[in-house]
């Protein structure tokens, strides 16, 4: 059976945590640092684990502080949105949001949608964060994610809802290929500049080329020109004449469409991982997360897709 005990200390302690000293949570709180201090001894005395680590300099969460810190932040955003839901009688989207975003995808294509989404939300106050590792909202108090991948490695807490499939072309700038000339086929790319994505262990991306008879893509790593473990970097490269790269369509179609990059060896291009809409299950319910999967959905869909080169 549920007690309000459980309840008793919460905000002291995700104050003292957010703030990173019991003086300034007491300041925050209009109360005394002693009372900061204790209530968060009582806390960890009815929790039975240290939540903080002390030091005459410093203070720090735990591990396990780390992890009660995520369920507080949780619990008190679950009962902030029921006031907010009961005090709007239009349900319209408000209160804080966290997103996260594959970095050059999320900055180019979804950052837009949700800036242009909230000039007509001014009560949404969303939180984005930029990432490619794999990210568990459940764990991380992340609301929506936008990943390149999935939905296999993700838990049955989440929804999810398909975007569409990117698409993986070989490409170069006309500079380039003016001075270098044009590859015809995958052996000619040996003799040409490689513009490829450098991982942090010092491996390089294999490339992906389409084979006719076979379902399945064949992977081979090209020598490398230029190695950049961003993908808008491998852009900039390429653009600046270094090389061909094989690049998603979603991050060149308009510079395939001004001209400033050219398709080579199109029938060597490969449709690569989903990208998908992820979310709470706990959560879809809130008039906010409601708001913001639709707008992406409607501008990110198959319908709005940019993935695709028309």
């Amino acid at each position: 059976m549920f007690s309000s005990e459980r309840l008793k200390g919460i905000d002291l302690f995700v104050c003292v945590a957010d703030m990173g000293s019991f003086t300034a949570a007491a300041e925050r709180m209009n109360l005394t640092s002693s009372a900061i201090s204790k209530g968060i001894a009582r806390l960890e005395s009815r929790l039975q684990v240290r939540l903080f680590n002390r030091t005459t300099r410093r203070l720090s969460l735990t591990d396990a502080g780390v992890t009660f810190y995520r369920t507080c932040t949780g619990v008190l955003a679950e009962l902030e949105e029921a006031e907010l839901s009961m005090q709007a009688e239009d349900s319209e989207p408000r209160g804080k949001v966290r997103i996260d975003l594959p970095a050059s995808y999320g900055r180019l294509h979804v950052l837009p949608v949700i800036l242009k989404f909230i000039e007509h939300h001014p009560l949404l106050m969303p939180h984005i964060s930029f990432s490619d590792r794999f990210v568990d909202p459940a764990i991380e108090g992340i609301d929506i994610i936008v990943r390149i991948g999935g939905p296999d490695i993700w838990p049955n807490a989440l929804g999810h809802r398909y975007l569409g499939t990117q698409r993986h072309i070989f490409c170069a700038s006309p500079a380039y290929l003016n001075k270098r000339g044009e590859p015809n086929s995958e052996d000619d790319l040996e003799n040409h500049s490689c513009v490829v994505y450098g991982e942090e262990n010092g491996m390089f991306t294999p490339w992906h080329f389409a084979r006719a008879q076979r379902s399945n893509a064949e992977k081979r790593v090209l020598p490398a020109r230029v190695a950049i473990g961003d993908a808008q970097g491998q852009l900039t490269a390429v653009l600046a004449g270094h090389g061909i790269a094989q690049l998603p369509t979603w991050l060149v179609n308009s510079q395939l469409e001004d001209g400033t990059l050219v398709e080579v060896l199109p029938h060597l291009a490969t449709d690569g991982l989903p990208i998908n809409l992820a979310w709470l299950k706990s959560r879809q319910a809130q008039p906010k997360v409601r708001a913001i999967l639709k707008i992406l959905t409607d501008n990110l869909g198959p319908s709005g897709s940019v993935l695709n080169v028309p």
